[in-house]
């Protein structure tokens, strides 16, 4: 379905498992030379269009006063460039850029503060310094430049930096400057994105080949600046023998637009492009019906978080699902009818703190009648009957929110068995998942990690919110949303999500849809969502309401 770029673009690896790659590659019989060679060219070309592209923004030269006539377009002046060099292959990637750099014309000075290197660095930097390049060892000798090219440190990088180096790091960082870090920031650990004593702060990074998993861990995330990847045509059949043939077996997966958009629904067209519209992969029969596209019940809301309910709600609806049934205690029904004419909204007798005391459904109307059932915004924790109750039936559930914080509660390690149901999705933010799993240990150092070990103890699909929302399945797989904004980090933003998501599992059920790939794409709709917003209105300006206004720009036809 999906050809080799694709399939590259969404791998992500450890530092061991490029290792094995590129071992794999060398062993055939590519010369370590001439690859350097041609990542450099790919990364030189790359620095180039990054530098045209921005230059009226970090170009050093002043701007014309607003009232001086446009000058005449014209090419922008090329910089001085900075190259941080290192003494393994890193390095020599950097100093084959400096060379190229230089024959197109840039002004280059180097920084090369090792005093040995790899055989072939060594050659690069004599080769360099035979050209005319001025090579710098101590940090006080290096002229201003307009822009750094960061090739200290590759993949694999254990150790902290320290002393002098580190120095030279940080008076790097203050110089706000552009700095672009090849394969990662030096400084970064590839795996776990984690600061190692201090780092190379990048306004962009030209990853290598594959996805580092470092680069897409939430604490490494001030230090990436824009991510990009640099393709340099690793054989799939490479990636596949260290990685395993099998997908769905503890890999790694980053998701992106086609990949949601082409592979999660089985009535896609596999030649729509990057833009498509969801609304144009998700037809439907002209003889269907309501219940034929999913029936929901949501279980949210209490006299004190009323407003749970309705962002819920309103996230369910934009999903498309045939019919939602909403439960919350009777005295908000009038509250959720006026909101949401279209559902059925139940109203349930309530505690004395205004929670539901107990589930009221209709006549000839069990839980299991339901395609999917999602359970907890605004629920508050005195409602755990009815937790303990959702846990018994056998349809698809989500639990999110006080759900969550009530399992908690029952929970006794390794998990309740209740979760070896059918299948359950927990939601966790980073304080839920502590509550939940607080025998993993590192959760916030090693997202990736800590989400997979909960999901194979659990037995349920965990879905880990974040700048980069991970989610886990008990085999062991991983899909990494790349893609979110700030604007998201606002009450009731996860309320929508789960409203969302519930509403995509009951369609995606009927459809016999792999449940990951459902919770993938409801993360990726969100995540979307709220960038689309936010470009709109601003950071500050995405309240979780307004989020749910622009849930349906995403599947609006373009």
């Amino acid at each position: 379905m999906h050809n080799r770029q694709e399939l590259i673009s969404q791998v992500v690896v450890t530092a061991q498992q490029m290792r094995d790659i590129e071992a794999r590659i060398f062993a055939a019989g590519m010369p370590v030379a001439a690859l350097m060679e041609k990542v450099a060219g790919l990364i030189s070309r790359r620095v180039h269009q990054i530098w045209e592209n921005n230059s009226p923004l970090i170009s050093p030269s002043s701007p014309s006063p607003p009232s001086s006539p446009s000058p005449p377009s014209s090419p922008s002046p090329l910089p001085t460039v900075g190259i941080l060099t290192g003494p393994g292959h890193n390095g020599g990637d950097a100093l084959v850029v400096a060379r190229q750099l230089h024959f197109r014309g840039y002004k280059i000075c180097i920084y090369s503060p090792f005093l040995k290197h790899k055989e072939l660095t060594a050659q690069h930097l004599q080769y360099a310094q035979s050209l005319g390049i001025p090579c710098y060892q101590y940090l006080e000798e290096l002229p201003d430049c307009d822009l750094l090219i960061d090739g200290l440190f590759g993949f694999g990088l254990e150790r902290a930096i320290e002393n002098t180096l580190a120095t030279a790091i940080n008076h790097f960082n203050a110089w706000n400057i552009p700095i672009i870090s090849i394969d990662l920031p030096s400084g970064l650990h590839t795996d776990t994105g984690e600061v190692l004593g201090t780092a190379i702060r990048a306004t962009h990074t030209l990853c290598l080949g594959l996805w580092k998993l470092g680069l897409l861990q939430d604490q490494g995330l001030d230090y990436v600046g824009n991510p990009e990847l640099i393709d340099f045509d690793i054989p799939w059949a490479d990636v596949q023998a260290v990685l395993g043939e099998n997908p769905n077996v503890k890999r790694i997966t980053k998701t992106t637009a086609l990949s949601i958009l082409a592979t999660n629904f089985p009535y896609t067209n596999t030649k729509l492009s990057f833009k498509e519209p969801v609304s144009t992969i998700l037809p439907r029969s002209p003889v269907t019906h309501k219940y034929k596209e999913g029936h929901l019940l949501l279980i949210c809301g209490s006299r004190r978080y009323a407003g749970g309910a309705i962002l819920t709600a309103l996230g369910a609806r934009a999903s498309g699902v045939g019919m939602l049934s909403v439960a919350v205690p009777e005295s908000l029904k009038p509250l959720l009818v006026s909101q949401l004419p279209e559902a059925l909204i139940i109203g349930c007798p309530e505690t004395e703190t205004g929670a539901i005391a107990q589930l009221q459904l209709p006549a000839k109307t069990d839980l299991n009648s339901f395609n999917a059932i999602a359970c907890g915004p605004g629920l508050t924790t005195d409602a755990h009957v009815i937790v303990e109750q959702v846990l018994e039936s056998t349809v698809p559930l989500v639990l999110d929110a006080d759900a969550l914080n009530i399992l908690a509660r029952m929970a006794t390690p390794p998990f309740p068995s209740p979760l070896k149901r059918t299948t359950t999705i927990l939601t966790p933010h980073a304080g839920e998942f502590t509550r939940l799993f607080p025998h993993i240990a590192d959760g916030k150092k090693d997202r990736i990690k800590a989400v997979r070990e909960a999901a194979a103890q659990s037995g349920a699909i965990v879905l880990l919110k974040g700048a980069r929302t991970a989610i886990a399945n008990p085999q062991g797989q991983v899909w990494i949303n790349p893609e979110s904004t700030p604007a998201l980090a606002r009450g009731g933003s996860g309320d929508v999500l789960t409203g969302l998501l519930g509403g995509l599992l009951a369609q995606g059920i009927l459809r016999e849809i792999p449940v990951v790939h459902i919770v993938a794409t409801a993360t990726w709709w969100h995540a979307q969502t709220g960038i689309l917003a936010a470009g709109k209105r601003s950071e500050l300006g995405v309240d979780a309401f307004t989020l749910t206004q622009y849930l349906m720009e995403i599947v609006k036809k373009s």
